[in-house]
């Protein structure tokens, strides 16, 4: 099984994208989008955004892994 996770671009340098989730940041490829810019929602997957999200669809898609990590620990 693979899973790509939404996380929005922070900063562009070439194509090397700067993605953030909650206090995390990293650097992943942008080599497969073609307009990727910062406030961007991507797919991330081994390293690379794979594919635009629009903004409701990523912070829907993210509350969901919230709930189903929270849920694993037993929280309500």
């Amino acid at each position: 099984m693979c899973l790509a996770i939404p996380l929005k671009i922070v900063e562009v340098e070439g194509q090397i994208g700067r993605v953030k989730l909650d206090a995390t940041t990293r650097e992943v490829g942008l080599q497969l989008l073609d307009d990727a810019r910062p406030g961007d929602y991507v797919l991330v997957h081994a390293g690379f955004a794979i594919q635009k999200l629009d903004e409701q669809e990523a912070e829907e898609t993210l509350r969901l892994w919230d709930e189903m990590a929270r849920l694993e620990l037993g929280q309500p």
